[in-house]
């Protein structure tokens, strides 16, 4: 298993930050005007009204001076600042493109381009781009930009307005399902006051335009995404979306699973559109107000209980199906900061999963355990965006220790390449590191739009305090006070309507400088910088952030044995069963065995090596399994009373497994005498073998006939927007939402007093 060296503890940062303001820490003053990383050095140098960057490798590069300006002792610091709004103003196009739209025509669009290498708007990454300074920097164009991921159906109903899920696994939403990110970048943008007659005409109609979609979009997820049985709502991680980078690696031909789990980062994008939701409707007296405060408690609650591993004192990325919900040895920076920052984790927990998510002197892996045997993306990588909200996490804890390595991960990145990338190898920081098939990050990107954001967002937020309410809260650990100040006793933020000035204490007796007294002059407010001094803490083992899981075991075999079924357990195995591990499960005793009962048991083996515990293997899953054939609708008579899990056996091959949208959504309407009718959502993503849809539960009372009826959902082929969609089916030619159906499956479920028993 490859190492890396490991961070030293945090406390020893809290001793760095006892000394007086005129002293320098070693190598800080380097950090002036240069940066050496691992054998190589980039060089800033203020040149007239401008800067002249070396970075790396490659030719010099000059920066202009750009409307916003930082003064400090760094002429680093103040140089890439400006680099970031040169980058940011290369970004604004008056028309996109993709391959995948209009055959790569020009698309018109006074909006951002995503990358140098990305021509085109994407939902995830201009929402978060959005949130982390572009609402703030460029209102306007960035309306604009949100606009043109907002569609209405061109067939379907409700007729409404809907935020696009892009393109993605299985024939995209409801595989993928995190396009509520939108709503995160829109709550930037939405004022009360512009419902007023002096408002601006622009904003007002944006306002509305918010409302309109968020009530659409929430009743929809509502509807096709939501899960019942466990108050979340299922489907794929926000942003990592490559699945073989942070799922098992069997999910690369199955993605039948990821539609049917959970994702911490997914859900809690559901819950700050949620609280957008009951506030919009507070301020416009609608009724929906109390139902949306009552959904996102729900959400949080459920969130706190089902993600959280006491164990590892950490926030898991996600979690398994509704039918084995089994807990992973899988963490995400975004997710975890995402959660920090909605406010659902409590104070001393948040800080607890912050302070013992790994990090290395290069920075914060995006993803942890890293996965052994796939290529540098998302798998042993820093990702600047995913810095910039872990860096507004800690800023939220206090974590002093992250604030400043995020701060210098930020900073080291962007000097290095000469640009604001996006995304860098995690031990080297580089952006490229050769090692064959592995050979990493696979895509790259210069002046990427979320990395150019998280850079803009880490200087106005991270260290001039500047939050999101126009609140000044700075919060600076005593070791960038040499960088930053230098010999000076302050430094300033000129933004284009004000000015931030900072002003050091004469010693600095503690570890972090936060607000004290403050004075207004204009525009421009004087904030007198005071010292805190952390609460010391016992410095526990950091878990090496380049550590690598163990690759994922094989299925389960389960044998039938008389009356039981028998399971046999490798050695450096766990077994879980029904979403929890079998602790009878020892170095002396590797057998277990289950009784054979109607109702269903799911099983998955997950491999321990050097204390960590692998992906889980596929789940295999046994007991009473009635198919039910004919025609539609189909009929069927229970042989008992009881909960049944319905799903379909069926076959979608219109589009690759990794893209696509035409995932088909079908609801199943289930009539049994004697009881309420239940709708539920069968989803069956793209695949090339038959597979499963994802199930919904019946409540069947004894003797009872039951009525299955099979009618349209709706997915992304519906929207408007996509029928200029040309790179693959459900675009130019029409809509599709069809698979190739086989039998009607119901397997009988435990009830929930024999749940209650089996806890």
């Amino acid at each position: 298993m490859r190492r890396s060296p490991r961070l030293a503890p945090a406390v020893a940062l809290a001793i760095a930050g006892l000394v007086s303001a005129g002293s320098a820490l070693a190598g800080d003053a380097a950090w002036r005007d240069s940066i050496a990383w691992q054998g190589a050095t980039a060089r800033m140098q203020a040149d007239g009204d401008g800067w002249r960057l070396q970075p790396k490798a490659g030719a010099a590069i000059d920066i202009a001076a750009q409307p916003m300006k930082t003064d400090t002792a760094s002429p680093m610091f103040d140089g890439l600042f400006a680099l970031a709004q040169a980058e940011l103003s290369k970004a604004h196009v008056e028309a996109i493109s993709d391959n995948a739209y209009d055959n790569g025509r020009p698309i018109p669009c006074s909006c951002f381009e995503t990358g140098e290498k990305w021509r085109y708007v994407w939902t995830r990454d201009l929402s978060f781009a959005a949130d982390l300074s572009l609402a703030k920097l460029r209102p306007e164009r960035t309306r604009d930009a949100l606009r043109f991921k907002l569609s209405d159906l061109r067939v379907g109903a409700p007729r409404g307005t809907y935020v696009v899920q892009d393109t993605g696994s299985g024939g995209s939403w409801p595989i993928s399902s995190d396009r509520v990110v939108w709503f995160l970048a829109a709550r930037g943008l939405v004022d009360a006051r512009a419902a007023g007659a002096d408002a601006d005409a622009d904003a007002k109609r944006f306002n509305d335009e918010v409302w309109h979609a968020l009530t659409d979009t929430l009743a929809q997820d509502r509807a096709f995404v939501f899960d019942r049985e466990t108050g979340l709502y299922r489907g794929e991680t926000s942003f990592l979306d490559w699945r073989e980078q942070s799922y098992p690696r069997w999910t690369a031909d199955d993605v039948a699973f990821i539609a049917q789990s959970f994702a911490l980062s997914t859900n809690v994008l559901h819950y700050e559109a949620l609280r957008l939701g009951e506030r919009m409707a507070r301020e416009r007296g609608d009724a929906r107000a109390n139902e949306y405060a009552k959904q996102a408690k729900a959400l949080a609650t459920q969130i706190e209980r089902r993600f959280w591993r006491e164990d590892r004192g950490l926030y898991m990325s996600y979690i398994g199906t509704a039918a084995h919900p089994v807990p992973f040895e899988a963490y995400d920076l975004l997710g975890l900061s995402l959660l920090i920052d909605s406010g659902i984790a409590p104070g001393a927990r948040a800080r607890r999963a912050l302070a013992a998510y790994p990090m290395l002197d290069s920075g914060s892996p995006v993803i942890w355990p890293q996965q052994p045997g796939i290529a540098i993306y998302h798998n042993r990588a820093i990702w600047p965006f995913v810095s910039a909200y872990s860096l507004r996490a800690a800023r939220k804890v206090n974590d002093i220790a992250r604030i400043e390595h995020e701060v210098r991960s930020i900073l080291r990145g962007a000097a290095l390449a000469g640009s604001n990338m996006e995304n860098y190898e995690l031990v080297t920081q580089a952006v490229h590191v050769d090692e064959g098939a592995l050979s990493g990050p696979v895509v790259n990107s210069p002046r990427q739009l979320w990395s150019v954001a998280g850079y803009l967002a880490m200087v106005m937020e991270g260290v001039f305090g500047l939050e999101p309410d126009g609140n000044v809260a700075p919060k600076i650990p005593a070791t960038l006070v040499p960088m930053l100040f230098g010999q000076r006793d302050r430094i300033s933020l000129r933004l284009p309507d004000r000015e931030i000035v900072l002003v050091r204490p004469a010693k600095i007796d503690g570890d972090l400088l936060v607000a004290g007294k403050r004075e207004h002059n204009g525009s421009r407010e004087t904030v007198q910088l005071v010292a805190q001094r952390s609460a010391t803490k016992a410095a526990t083992p950091p878990l090496d952030a380049a550590a690598f899981a163990p690759a994922s075991p094989d299925a389960p075999s389960i044998v039938q044995s008389g009356s039981r079924w028998t399971i046999d357990v490798p050695v450096n195995h766990r077994l879980y069963i029904d979403g929890a591990l079998r602790s009878d499960v020892s170095p002396q005793v590797r057998t277990v065995q289950l009784p054979q009962q109607d109702a269903q048991q799911c099983a998955s083996l997950a491999r321990v090596e050097h204390g960590i515990e692998s992906l889980h293997s596929p789940t295999r899953c046994i007991g009473v399994d009635i198919a039910i054939d004919g025609a539609w609708p189909r009929s069927w008579r229970a042989p008992k009373a009881g909960r049944y899990a319905v799903s379909v056996d069926f076959t979608n091959t219109h589009g690759p497994i990794n893209t696509g949208i035409t995932a088909a959504v079908k609801t199943l309407v289930a009539a049994c005498d004697g009881v309420e009718e239940r709708r539920g959502t069968l989803v069956m993503p793209h695949g090339a073998a038959r597979q499963r849809s994802s199930a919904v539960v019946v409540d069947v009372p004894a003797g009872a006939t039951c009525r299955f009826t099979l009618r349209d959902g709706v997915n992304m082929s519906y929207l408007t927007h996509n029928a200029r969609y040309t790179g693959g089916a459900g675009g130019i030619d029409g809509p599709l939402n069809d698979a190739t159906l086989g039998a009607l499956h119901a397997v009988p479920l435990r009830t929930a007093q024999q749940e209650k028993s089996a806890r």
